[in-house]
Parts: structure tokens; sequence; C-alpha cells
């Protein structure tokens, strides 16, 4: 039910113009955006407040020129764009996907479209720094480390199981009465998922170190490793949700750090009930489509225009092929990856190994 009406609402937006909207990008613009907007966004997608109230907040954007909605035609003025995609592993799985979606945009927009499956993410910051690649789809970690090399910004996010974020949670056993924070996982036996896992290391570790609940005395991946080896009684890197709930059922650890509904996905009732979460630490970001810093306001506006008619009937199955998002909702860099952007800068080394993570020529 919350899915259609997210889906409703995005319709909504498109017919009062905030689907053509030119989203402004620069420093200044994004400070203009209140962190009550920002706060609406993320209560919204949570279902806490109501689309009225939050289209409140869409209104003061319009209002205040945050948002551009003007209705008047912009002619795209580049002869072709190259779009990137996501590395994996199975590339020639994913290119006959991208290549219905490069068919859609060279209809809507009337020009060449390639399409690029890269092998790593280095491929696509460089191509976006030296304007070999024009935009692309990223996971949120990349996305930030691609926006702080380039200055590419975040235009649209994805919309999964009618939300534009999953909740990171911190898990112990149901009859384990001395953790009540994130706080009181500090000096226990812990389990993450990986270094590079989002709600299970870079969320809470990155929370703990900006809150000033661990210090990192250094500015490599080795002072990071040092801190864990500091901070906690012991700590492990399990290899995932399941395995790190695993090592908490078997009482292996004290705490299990992972997504808000990794229980019910990969356990069955009786160990389910053997948990509780201790607290929910705040979002981790769907993927996001970035745009290169070179590209122009007119040839932006219409590429996120062509992408958002993708929400619909008759083009959804496009956007659904490709990594299971059932919407695409105009965004800023600031409003949905920004936050979770400061825990990676503040976990000193993360970045290329995040980067690692996606290179699949290794």
């Amino acid at each position: 039910m919350k899915q259609q009406k997210i889906l409703t609402l995005i319709a909504a937006l498109a017919i009062i113009g905030v689907s053509t909207t030119t989203v402004l990008q620069n420093a200044e613009a994004e400070s203009l955006i209140p962190s009550w907007i920002k706060t609406n966004a993320a209560w919204w997608a949570e279902d806490t407040i109501d689309d009225e109230t939050f289209l409140t907040g869409i209104e003061y954007l319009v209002e205040n020129e945050i948002i551009n909605v003007s209705s008047e035609s912009k002619t795209t003025d580049v002869d072709s764009l190259t779009i990137g995609f996501i590395p994996v592993e199975k590339a020639d799985e994913l290119t006959p996907k991208a290549e219905a979606l490069e068919k859609f945009l060279e209809s809507k927009l009337g020009i060449d479209i390639e399409i690029v499956v890269p092998t790593n993410y280095e491929t696509i910051i460089e191509g976006m720094r030296f304007g070999h690649i024009d935009a692309a789809f990223m996971d949120t970690g990349p996305g930030w480390i691609t926006h702080q090399r380039t200055g590419a910004e975040a235009v649209l996010s994805e919309l999964v199981k009618g939300k534009v974020n999953y909740q990171a949670t911190v898990w112990t056993l149901a009859d384990n009465d001395s953790i009540n924070s994130l706080e009181d996982t500090v000096g226990k036996r812990v389990a993450f998922t990986s270094i590079t896992g989002s709600s299970g290391f870079v969320r809470p570790m990155g929370t703990l170190v900006t809150s000033g609940l661990v210090d990192i005395q250094g500015d490599d991946i080795v002072a990071l490793e040092m801190a864990l080896a500091n901070n906690f009684q012991s700590y492990t890197f399990a290899g995932g949700y399941k395995a790190a709930l695993n090592l908490l059922l078997n009482g292996d650890v004290d705490v299990a750090f992972g997504s808000d509904i990794a229980p019910k996905k990969y356990l069955d009732l009786e160990d389910q009930a053997k948990l509780r979460p201790v607290t929910t630490i705040g979002p981790v970001p769907s993927h996001v489509f970035m745009v290169s810093s070179s590209m122009s306001e007119a040839t932006k506006d219409n590429l996120v225009d062509a992408l958002i008619e993708l929400n619909y009937d008759e083009h959804n199955s496009i956007l659904t092929d490709l990594y299971g998002a059932e919407a695409l909702v105009p965004t800023t860099t600031t409003m949905h990856i920004g936050e979770f952007g400061t825990f990676i800068d503040a976990l000193t080394g993360l970045d290329q190994k995040i980067l690692d993570k996606y290179d699949k020529s290794k």
C-alpha cells in the first residue's frame, strides 16, 4: 500500500512540474535546504508522516527557488551521452538490460546514448573527471567518493520497496540486558558484516567515530584497524548479515551490526525470537544516479525528465530489470547521501576499500 502511495505521489509531483526540476547542486544552494526538510523526507520514507506534510516541504523548496519547476522547454545541447553502470561480475547479463534503457533514452532525448559496464568504479570516476562518462548509476559509497573526487552530483535516488533507504540496526540476544545503546557496544565482542558494509560497518562505526565515542589515531586504513582493536574486546568481519547473526546466536559475539530486516530475511522464526534490536542507528541510502559536474543544466533537466518517465507502467520494466528499483526520485547529493558520506570520510582509508570491493578485475 505504501509503495502505491509513493508512486502516486511521484506522479503528482510530475504533474505540478517537479519531475522537470533543476535541483541546484552547488554548495550555496545545498546550504539553503533546511534540516526539517531532510527530516521530513526521512520520516515520510518511513511512513511516519503523511503525504500532505511531505508535500509542504516540497512546496517550500519550490517557493524559495531551491527547486526550479519551470516548465519551459530546454534543448539538450550535446549530440551524445555516455552512461556508466554499477560494476558487476556478470556484465553480459546486465548489458541487455542496460541496452533497453539506452534505446529508451535515445527515443526520448533524440541523441546517441552509449552504455558502459566497467569492471571497476575507478573507470567511472576517471571517466567523469576527464569528460568520457557523463552520468552513472552508483551504489551509495562510490557515489559519494565520485562526488568528492570529481564534483559529480546525485540527481535521482532509487525507490526500493517503497523507501529510499533502509535502517542500520544493532542486534543482541534477547536475554542480554547489558547492551541498550550504540555506545554500549564499545568494549564488547562485535560482529560487522564486512569492512565495506553500509549498515554492517560504515554507518555504526562512522557514527561511533563522529560522535566522539571512538577515536582514530592516524589517517590511513591501518589507523582504522587499530581503532577497532583498541575499542572492542574483539571484532569480526563475518562476511554478511546471516553470518554475523549466526555468530551472535552461537554466543561468539555480544553484538551483530546489520540491517533492520536482516533477521526476518535470513533466520527462521525460532532464531528471530532469540534476538532483539538494541537501537536503530539511522538510514543507509539507496543507489543514486550521478551526473558529471560539466553537464549543462538543460541537458541535466532533460535527462532527469526522461528517466523519471521510467516510473510509469508502460516503461517501468526497463527500470525494475536493472537493479530492482520501482521508481526514481529527484534528490540532491546533500539530501540523499551527504550524511552517509561524512561517515565514509571519518573512517580513514575506507574510500579505497569501497572502490576495491567493486573491482571485478581483481
